[in-house]
């Protein structure tokens, strides 16, 4: 199975690469508008899981959640940079985006390791793609000012959802600069590293009645007696 998932995300990036080739802002666009989509179909299955009482897990919902808010914050920075400006664009993207909902919720209910694999290749490729992005227009992205909209999500505004998406155990949650464009995609990159690891974690054996939101993990490292005080 793995071997045709892998199959499967090496077609889709080979043909997005060929159709918008340097257009980036128009490819980030798209990639973001498909990326948060198997987001929402993980929520949609626990949602109906929960519905029908066969399973609770609220920290699933809520890393889940975060995530959509994540890779929504991303899409609206795509759109404030253009990258939705020509309609084919929005056309392909939205409707690779319901079609692509509807083969991850029946994976997610039947294969949950494989949909969360899916969607880690899904975000490697992502990283990767920023990261050879900030490479080759290091010094032209440092001259342009951050769009708002990422100076909000990363800085100035409510950083709950922000935090809630870095589940990587044992650090602190990340504070980012937002000063230019070259820091809006480092960001960016950035989330989509803790979205890898996210999904790597959720792959283990048990993982799904074990894992834990940061903020639940946080909630109970505050409880935890402090030693001496016992």
């Amino acid at each position: 199975m793995k071997v045709l998932i892998r199959v499967i995300v090496s077609f889709f990036v080979f043909v997005v690469d060929v159709v918008y080739g340097n257009r980036s802002y128009a490819r980030f666009y798209v990639l973001e508008t498909i990326a948060r989509v198997p987001y929402f179909s993980y929520l949609s299955v626990l949602h109906l899981y929960e519905t029908l009482g066969f399973w609770r897990k609220a920290d699933l919902l809520k890393v889940h959640f975060a995530e959509t808010w994540n890779e929504l914050h991303h899409l609206l920075i795509m759109e404030s940079l253009g990258g939705n400006r020509i309609w084919g664009d929005r056309f392909i993207a939205q409707h690779i985006a319901v079609a692509y909902y509807w083969v991850v919720v029946p994976l997610y209910m039947l294969f949950p390791s494989y949909a969360y694999y899916l969607m880690e290749l899904i975000e490697d490729h992502a990283y990767h793609t920023y990261d050879d992005y900030l490479k080759s227009n290091e010094e032209e992205l440092k001259t342009q000012s951050a769009p708002q909209v990422a100076i909000d999500y990363y800085r100035d505004g409510d950083l709950y959802m922000f935090e809630e998406m870095q589940t990587t155990p044992g650090r602190e949650f990340r504070r980012p600069t937002v000063d230019n464009l070259y820091d809006v995609f480092t960001n960016i990159r950035e989330d989509e590293c803790e979205h890898v690891k996210t999904m790597k974690a959720l792959q283990q054996p048990q993982a799904r009645l074990t894992f834990h939101s940061p903020h639940t993990v946080f909630i109970a490292a505050k409880a935890l007696p402090i030693e001496g005080e016992i």
